[in-house]
């Protein structure tokens, strides 16, 4: 056999093993890498690589939808779960997905794709004015759900933040969530824990936030509450010790815990 023939085989093989090597629906990933941002007919859309295949991440939206699209010129720290859902924009649907982008800048993280036909997103826009909380989906006609009983005793409320980041556009129903809850429960004290939280990628990498990430996330949380009218005062703690990573929703280490006692 020729060597050119012998080569185009070989190349084949390695393109069927990597076809076959992505990994199947049910598997946890999480890794870093540049976000690309792909233009479609109707809004555009965010893929990732990792190991030689592409995922689907979100839509290009407002900070009212329930997964905020990355950054270019920074990296995505990308958490989610391998579904079976058809591929979206050419990347596999993780879902649940979690994306928090990375504080560091990345020139590298700069690409933009133009539109390709194959790819169409099912978007309806939402009617001029406010988005109300919403995006552009509305809730399936006749959805309702009935209210929670208030809450009764001691609460304790967390708060969950990007990776090595404090309070975004994401958190102002959170708080004011909790400013409701102090109202309920007839609150008298106050805590607020910050933590600095840790992550394991799936190859392996330790992923750590910064020392003083805690502290700030106490401080700043504090602040917010009581300049939306919390009047009570805050007592504030924080731990600078890194917590512990095993790959499995370390998301949760990233957060600050506020405590509302009767």
């Amino acid at each position: 056999m020729k060597h050119w023939m012998r080569a185009v085989i070989g190349l084949g093989f390695l393109a069927s093993l990597s076809a076959v090597a992505a990994p199947p629906p049910g598997t946890r990933l999480s890794f870093v890498s540049c976000p690309v941002v792909r233009d479609t007919r109707s809004v555009p859309c965010w893929t990732s690589d990792y190991q030689g295949d592409s995922y689907y991440l979100t839509i290009q939206s407002d900070v009212s939808a329930a997964v905020q699209p990355p950054l270019l010129g920074h990296r995505v720290l990308v958490e989610g779960i391998v579904s079976d859902k058809p591929q979206i924009c050419g990347g596999i649907v993780l879902e649940p997905v979690r994306l928090s982008v990375m504080p560091e800048l990345d020139a590298n993280c700069n690409t933009v794709l133009p539109v390709d036909e194959r790819y169409v997103i099912d978007f309806n826009p939402r009617p001029p004015g406010p988005s109300g909380g919403r995006l552009a989906f509305d809730p399936a006609p006749g959805a309702t759900s009935a209210p929670p009983a208030p809450p009764v005793g001691e609460q304790q409320l967390p708060i969950y933040f990007d990776f090595d980041r404090a309070v975004s556009f994401r958190h102002p129903d959170v708080l004011l969530n909790i400013i409701k809850v102090a109202g309920q429960v007839k609150a008298t004290r106050l805590k607020i824990t910050g933590v600095r939280g840790a992550h394991k990628l799936s190859d392996g990498t330790l992923l750590q936030e910064s020392t003083t990430i805690g502290r700030k996330r106490a401080e700043e949380v504090a602040a917010l509450l009581k300049g939306a009218g919390l009047t009570l005062d805050a007592e504030l703690d924080w731990t600078d010790a890194v917590a512990e990573a095993d790959g499995v929703d370390d998301w949760q280490s990233r957060r600050a815990t506020v405590v509302l006692t009767p």
